[in-house]
């Protein structure tokens, strides 16, 4: 029900001539579809769980207690405005800060991925139409697809030098970004996928799926999501090799320089 509402606004709003567009205080960009979407799903959850808190992107806090949902109505939204039909509308259910429940939902691609704690991850068209996903075998991070988001993020996280080291090892390195990014180690498609900077509603969703598919998620330094600084999510047999690659060195001057292999 949720993902069915915010699919409708998201798919109608797409591409719109009149599409309202801002740019919000930390200098990224917000449509009359992000707030559209954060509004229905929340007037849903008003009815069906209204003793349950609610956290959105957009619209902030509200409510509180052990249950608490996290939204982002339009994860994504750069590609959102640009017409790009990347993007996704996360919803996750938090029980004692800890992600049991979620769905991610991209109508532009026909595809939902969706999960719970103890569960099995599933992706497709709709719930009464999934297949089960898992993540990949692959060994070595020499033998990896990596999946990233923004070069310039790593060079302003410090963490510069560790990212495009691990760039030049991977053995094939695509930006495919946002959500996707770790969808596609959910499925299996892509073995690592990392950001350094990300906030709870960019990462709640995404927990549950890849756990459940059979993969790890943490924050660059090792601890469980989605607490932050950032992401790293793996097929689990690479993660503890990708977060010694990436760990902080203060004694090094930060720079990168991105390999041939990576362009």
């Amino acid at each position: 029900m949720l993902a069915d509402a915010s699919d409708s606004i998201t798919l109608d709003r797409f591409r719109s001539l009149d599409l309202d567009i801002s740019e919000k205080s930390d200098h990224t960009v917000v449509s009359d579809a992000d707030t559209a979407v954060e509004e229905a799903v929340r007037r849903i959850l008003a009815t069906a769980r209204p003793r349950d808190a609610i956290r959105g992107e957009e619209l902030g806090d509200s409510g509180w207690g052990p249950r608490r949902w996290v939204i982002d109505p339009i994860d994504g939204t750069a590609n959102y405005v640009r017409g790009v039909p990347v993007w996704a509308t996360l919803i996750a259910l938090m029980v004692e800060n800890s992600p049991v429940v979620s769905v991610v939902s991209a109508p532009g691609l026909s595809r939902r991925w969706w999960a719970h704690k103890g569960g099995q991850a599933f992706t497709g068209k709709s719930l009464l139409n999934g297949k089960p996903i898992h993540v990949s075998t692959t060994k070595t991070i020499s033998e990896c697809f990596l999946s990233y988001s923004s070069l310039n993020g790593w060079v302003q996280s410090g963490r510069g030098r560790q990212f495009g080291d691990l760039l030049r090892t991977a053995k094939r390195t695509r930006a495919f970004g946002d959500f996707w990014s770790y969808m596609l180690v959910a499925e299996g498609a892509v073995d690592v996928a990392c950001e350094p900077e990300l906030a709870e509603h960019d990462m709640a969703a995404l927990v549950p799926i890849v756990l459940e598919a059979g993969g790890r998620f943490t924050s660059i330094n090792g601890d469980p999501g989605p607490v932050g600084p950032g992401a790293l999510a793996t097929n689990t047999v690479l993660h503890d090799e990708v977060l010694a690659m990436l760990s902080e060195d203060d004694d090094i001057e930060d720079s990168l320089v991105i390999p041939r292999r990576a362009i």
